[in-house]
């Protein structure tokens, strides 16, 4: 018998909304200290690091896996791929004169704005020496069917060590299995679609034994698939975000400390994604007036990736998200105004059931095919249900190490879809939150004007969170001197 692994509908929709101007998969830019990386040449030892990956590939198997299609269905499945080749997924090139961060950028759009070939393993990892200030960047490139934003740093974690340790590992012997026959995968097929009423036999008869949860549950799910298709009817503001997507990548980014962002919402309220969302919000309003546009008159919506990934699943790839449609607030000029707006807003949409409808539409593809899903996203787009993607993961707070080189940073990349010419990715490590903003080439020239307008927005919360400080300070002294006084008296 042959070996292979059936997608889910969800990670199957990625390679079904996938065209050649959306490519979907995701990336990284992680930079690291050059000199434990250098060979007795001077370079970087690409041989060794190859050497590095390959002795932790048999952690996560589905590296050494490609495509293939069940008969007739044509639903994806993983195979192993009998002509695996490391040196192919695994690149080293150099960056032109004078290396600096702005030619990098250029470098990591250029990578991203090509498709991965969807007849090997769908990943790729360029290693970039020549970087200014004694680094190498990796730019790591996986199609989003195999990974989401917490599945991927759990394979940060896998593939980089939490020591310092030179040695590259002894690599393990890795043996293809055999491939399915059609024959077995009509089979498996019809027996998967077969046992597919009996599961739906079963969940009926425990709900006529035991009518009051499952009814109460049956209403949870349609109020939560209400909820998901609600922005549809209501469109957003047109900005110049909603616009036709080319295939060509523009990538900038910035970062900031975790423990300031906690300093804001010590003082001003909210949670730490609150103040990432009325960062947006803010850097929106300035943006798009740069662009000439009225913030106050726009209605301005993000989706915000959810996981729903459990402990048990934690290391497993694939994906386990849903998706919160979050109003922002670019209306309101005060910053302060802007976190309450924000923090208001999340803290109704958490207890709506947006996340649970996401849920229950994907178990619905699961009975029917990924063509489902894939339309239903694309008439999404179609409809301006949010303007772009803002998505938050937590990283490892700990250093990480490739060879006995620390990795600096970590600039999350994600894929922009239909209609939507920027995204914004943050990646918590080791104290840092790093944004990764992906944009459309043509469409958005001044990409770096947003970046610039983030670290802007943010300032201008920190600025009110230390004036707010100074007042309680001046609020608290006059009451202790009020205080002292009457007791002299």
């Amino acid at each position: 018998m042959g070996h292979y692994e059936r997608l889910g509908a969800l990670d199957a929709s990625f390679l079904g909304i996938e065209d050649g101007n959306c490519h979907m998969h995701v990336g990284a830019v992680l930079i690291f200290d050059a000199a434990p990386l250098r060979g007795s040449d001077g370079g970087i030892d690409i041989d060794r690091i190859r050497q590095a990956i390959d002795s932790r590939l048999h952690l996560v198997p589905r590296f050494r896996q490609k495509l293939a299609h069940i008969p007739y269905e044509r639903w994806p499945i993983w195979v192993d791929d009998d002509r695996f080749r490391l040196a192919y997924h695994v690149r080293h090139t150099a960056l032109p004169h004078p290396g600096d961060e702005r030619v990098l950028k250029r470098l990591v759009g250029r990578v991203m704005s090509q498709p991965l070939d969807r007849k090997r393993p769908l990943w790729e990892m360029w290693i970039a020496e020549g970087l200014d200030g004694e680094r190498v960047a990796l730019i790591s490139k996986t199609h989003h069917c195999m990974i989401d934003g917490i599945s991927g740093a759990d394979l940060m974690s896998v593939l980089l060590g939490a020591l310092p340790e030179p040695d590259p590992g002894v690599p393990e012997p890795w043996k293809p299995r055999p491939h399915p026959t059609n024959a077995q995968l009509i089979v498996d097929e019809m027996l998967h679609r077969f046992n597919q009423p009996a599961t739906l036999v079963r969940a009926v008869r425990e709900a006529v034994r035991n009518p009051e949860p499952h009814l109460q549950s049956l209403s949870d799910s349609l109020a939560g698939i209400a909820e998901v298709l609600a922005p549809a009817f209501t469109p957003v503001s047109s900005t110049p975000l909603q616009v036709q997507v080319g295939p060509h990548r523009r990538f900038d980014w910035t970062e900031m400390r975790v423990a300031d962002l906690k300093a804001v919402k010590n003082v001003l309220g909210g949670t730490l994604n609150d103040v990432v969302l009325a960062t947006v919000s803010g850097a929106l309003r300035r943006f798009f007036g740069q662009r000439g546009l009225q913030a106050d008159e726009l209605e301005i919506r993000g989706m915000v990736p959810v996981s729903v990934r459990s402990q048990d699943e934690r290391g497993h790839l694939g994906n386990r998200v849903t998706q919160l449609s979050v109003p922002l607030p670019v209306q309101l000029a005060d910053p302060v105004a802007r976190l309450r707006a924000v923090t208001e807003t999340t803290k109704d949409v958490k207890e709506s059931k947006q996340a649970l409808g996401g849920e229950v539409l994907t178990a619905i593809s699961e009975w029917t095919v990924p063509n489902v899903l894939v339309q239903a996203v694309r008439l999404a787009a179609r409809t301006r249900p949010y303007n772009l993607v803002v998505t938050n993961v937590p990283g490892p707070q700990i250093p990480l190490y490739l060879l006995g080189a620390q990795m600096q940073t970590s600039y999350p990349v994600v894929p922009l879809f239909e209609n939507l010419a920027l995204v914004v990715g943050l990646f918590s490590y080791n104290g840092g939150l790093f944004w990764g903003v992906n944009a459309d080439w043509e469409n958005l020239p001044d990409l770096h004007d947003f970046i610039a307008a983030i670290e802007t927005s943010f300032r201008e919360l920190q600025d009110a969170a230390a004036a707010h400080e100074r007042k309680t300070v001046v609020r608290v002294q006059r009451r202790r001197k009020q205080k002292t006084t009457a007791q002299a008296s």
